[in-house]
């Protein structure tokens, strides 16, 4: 690692950077060798290098990125010291967000958050029981610190593993028919550590780096030290390879697939063959519940909240813009079902907005000096965008009705029924072109495997949706709520 880098990149370095380091990506059976050629993954590469060129944008250039020691950076490696800074970062999220209309889920800057805050707080990897603060090799503190820099200064595109594969959930890790199907340490050598099995599930492995972390939710199979660990390598390190799920992106013309042609980031498990992690790139050995708690022990999980929540603030305003479009095409907004259907969005928009200002505003500085949301609010978007994200494409759907069926593609409105689709395929306030790739957004949004994969995606987004209610049932204090029940019952 070196953290002599230029900063803030541009997309063409991006790609460039790409063609020269590949991930090691398997797709149909086959290695991937460049992924900027792909037919599978070419369209996602150069959309990830767009949101890369956003950083040079005049108008956009002091909202993405921020000046230190005369180089520019990300604005999401920001460490902010107040609440305008978070404003700032908030901003900057939703720029992005609104880039992908909230359809990119793993973009760079949710990664970013993740090594910001880690790095910040470096010094708990240092309470690990293997750690040695002062040695050159285990001194992890210094290697969480080291690593947060050289992906800042290199403006490096993470991905991240956090589960085990689904073999057996009844069984631990360790009773499974390979103790390392699950991923594990086989040794310590000189160089570093040698680790061996899986992890699922890596979204955007069309990437520089892999961080592994364990989950941010306590899982079942944390019940061997060899399990815990924490560290961070490049995607083409040898004896890596990343088993990549059927592509969603299918080489159509992006106004027949509008969403899925561009932001396929792809989902996949990782393999490690007896992989050799350098101790430079070790943060976390062996130490079960420093593991488990490593997300909240260092608030990364709130600052990579804090930037979910900005990205759901985009993907909902998408749908409601998608939706109220839909209804001013077909001339449907005198209805007053049409009208409660818009007003749903509107209603699940606010409550996210909300939520993103009460964290903003509730917002503390932590032990580590920075100024981070607050947790109550975050935990509540956490829990009630999964929960209520279906409700969004059915809206959709409904609005929209077999106008999301019926839908010829740009070659067929270019072939010999042109003149009949444009004729029978018009609105009273739109052309049939225009409604066609209006409904054609729709679809990509609501009803296609893209769709499909998204819905999925949100459900799952944070972990098991039972284990997040859990969660937030152990960590929210209502003492002060049962203490006032309980004087009120006193109450003479």
């Amino acid at each position: 690692m070196h953290g002599n880098g230029q900063g803030a990149i541009t997309g063409k370095q991006f790609l460039e950077r790409l063609r020269q380091q590949p991930p090691t990506l398997y797709i149909d059976g086959k290695r991937v060798e460049d992924p900027t050629t792909h037919p599978s993954t070419k369209n996602m590469c150069e959309s990830l290098a767009g949101l890369y060129d956003l950083q040079f944008d005049p108008e956009l250039r002091e909202i993405l990125t921020y000046e230190e020691n005369g180089k520019r950076y990300a604005r999401s490696f920001m460490p902010p010291k107040t609440k305008d800074d978070l404003r700032l970062i908030a901003e900057s999220h939703r720029i992005r967000a609104n880039y992908g209309l909230g359809f990119l889920g793993r973009a760079p800057d949710y990664m970013n958050a993740n090594v910001m805050a880690a790095g910040m707080g470096a010094e708990y990897f240092n309470r690990c029981s293997a750690a040695i603060p002062g040695d050159p090799k285990k001194d992890f503190a210094a290697n969480m610190r080291k690593y947060y820099e050289f992906i800042r200064d290199n403006d490096l595109c993470l991905t991240h593993a956090l589960t085990n594969p689904q073999v057996n959930r009844a069984k631990l890790a360790s009773e499974l028919p390979d103790p390392y199907i699950a991923l594990g340490i086989v040794e310590e050598t000189e160089e570093g550590v040698i680790v061996r099995g899986a992890r699922m599930m890596a979204t955007l492995p069309i990437a520089d780096e892999i961080l592994i972390f364990p989950s941010t939710v306590l899982k079942e199979n944390a019940d061997k030290s060899r399990y815990a660990m924490g560290f961070g390598i490049p995607c083409n390190t040898p004896g890596l390879s990343f088993q990549c799920r059927e592509p969603i992106d299918v080489g159509r013309d992006r106004e027949d697939h509008p969403l899925g042609s561009r932001f396929d980031e792809q989902d996949a498990f990782v393999i490690f063959d007896d992989v050799l992690v350098p101790w430079e790139r070790v943060f976390l050995l062996y130490d079960v519940e420093l593991a488990n708690k490593a997300y909240a022990g260092t608030d990364a999980v709130l600052h990579m909240a804090y930037q979910v929540v900005n990205l759901k603030i985009a993907k909902t305003e998408a749908f409601l813009g998608t939706a109220q479009s839909i209804v001013n095409a077909i001339n449907s907004g005198q209805f007053q079902h049409v009208q409660s259907k818009i007003a749903e969005i509107i209603v699940m928009l606010e409550i996210m907005k909300a939520l993103e200002v009460a964290a903003r505003e509730q917002a503390e500085v932590n032990e580590y000096g920075l100024m981070t949301p607050a947790r109550a609010p975050l935990d509540a978007a956490r829990n009630y965008y999964p929960a209520n994200h279906a409700r969004l494409p059915e809206l959709l759907q409904l609005l929209g009705a077999s106008g999301i069926i019926m839908m010829p593609s740009k070659a067929d409105r270019e072939g010999p029924l042109g003149e009949q689709i444009a004729k029978f395929m018009q609105t009273g306030n739109a052309t049939a072109d225009e409604r066609l790739k209006l409904f054609r957004l729709a679809w990509d949004m609501s009803m296609s495997s893209f769709a499909g994969r998204q819905e999925l995606y949100e459900r799952f987004f944070f972990g098991d949706p039972v284990r997040m209610h859990s969660a937030l049932y152990e960590v929210y204090d209502s003492s002060e709520q049962v203490a006032r029940i309980q004087e009120f019952l006193k109450r003479k």
